[in-house]
């Protein structure tokens, strides 16, 4: 098991229609959708205390940048989880470690995150020639609160009327599917308070990391924005899923 710190975490997320995505996905698992549509997200944050249970967080490789661009899958089991279709970091040995460890698709990036009263900025581009190029540039206002800082899922029902079935759909994900590298499924689980969020405008973006994969976003803005401080995180080991 593992700890982590996520914080300044903006979720962008655009309808897609199922078959776009469809080529990304493999075989044993099925898109999970919300009133028909597929949804793709892009999610920018900062980690920190990044470290195993048994050691103490070091610095420069515990704290680092990520952007990931996700959507969200049905194993077999009937479990929803996040699917990630890329991750940027800006830590080169946590992205040797996640390939190598978690088989996910990460790529070492150049990445700055800057905070000023309601305003967040988010750059990065890939460092490595022989990776797909990506690109972002993400500009948001922080705006009202949705849901506040709570301790429990049943706490933050409360706040359901303000933050919707669609945002809980998109943000409240504590599982991840991965493939093993022989042709299996992996599951992953992470376990946090929820998240606290607030409303986000987007109010500048140019991105090319869904360009890299294929997918036709073409400028296209945003369908939902939502702004979180973040959580501490415990994260737990990958395990097999009988596909």
């Amino acid at each position: 098991m593992g700890y982590h710190t996520w914080s300044d975490l903006l979720f962008v997320h655009w309808r897609v229609p199922p078959e776009v995505l469809s080529p990304l996905i493999p075989a044993h698992l099925e898109i999970a959708t919300f009133d028909g549509d597929a949804w793709l997200g892009l999610v920018a944050f900062h980690m920190s205390n990044v470290r195993p249970s048994w050691f103490p967080a070091v610095p420069f490789f515990s704290a680092f940048h990520e952007t990931n661009i996700r959507t969200y899958v049905r194993a077999p089991n009937g479990e929803i989880g996040v699917r990630f279709l890329s991750l940027d970091a800006a830590c080169w040995p946590a992205v040797k470690v996640a390939r190598w460890r978690w088989h996910l698709p990460y790529f070492h990036a150049a990445m700055e995150l800057e905070r000023k009263g309601t305003g967040v900025r988010y750059k990065s581009h890939r460092k490595h020639r022989s990776d797909p190029q990506g690109n972002v540039k993400l500009e948001a206002t922080i705006e009202d609160v949705l849901r506040p800082p709570t301790s429990s899922e049943d706490e933050a029902r409360r706040f359901d009327a303000k933050f919707d079935e669609l945002g809980r759909f998109l943000v409240d994900r504590y599982l991840l599917f991965a493939d093993d590298g022989r042709g299996g499924l992996l599951r992953g689980e992470v376990r946090h308070n929820p998240y606290p969020i607030r409303t986000a405008t987007v109010t500048s973006l140019n991105e090319t990391l869904t360009d890299a994969l294929g997918i036709p976003i073409n400028g296209r803005a945003p369908d939902h924005v939502v702004f979180s401080e973040g959580v501490q995180v415990e994260v737990f080991p990958l395990e097999s899923v009988t596909v």
